[in-house]
């Protein structure tokens, strides 16, 4: 699904929020807490997450979540791909 077509983004808290602050070209902790508290504060955070990791999205702060905590959600620990068939 193209972002274009996801209308709750409309209604997200971060809209009126400096891009840098979710996609920071030097991620730290204390931006990424600010980030997160954003997050935090927003109605579509639940839609926000959830498209986050069914689109794969790779960099920034989605849904309150890293790039990290993200593939570990999708990827909890423990679990393997498929064996080749």
């Amino acid at each position: 699904m193209p972002l274009g077509e996801i209308t709750w983004l409309r209604r997200g808290a971060c809209r009126s929020s400096d891009p840098e602050l979710f996609f920071p070209l030097a991620p730290s902790a204390v931006q990424e807490a600010r980030a997160k508290a954003v997050c935090a504060t927003c109605q579509v955070l639940t839609e926000c997450r959830a498209y986050a990791l069914t689109a794969g999205e790779a960099e920034g702060i989605w849904g309150g979540l890293t790039p990290q905590e993200r593939r570990r959600t999708r990827f909890p620990a423990g679990w393997r791909s498929p064996a080749p068939t």
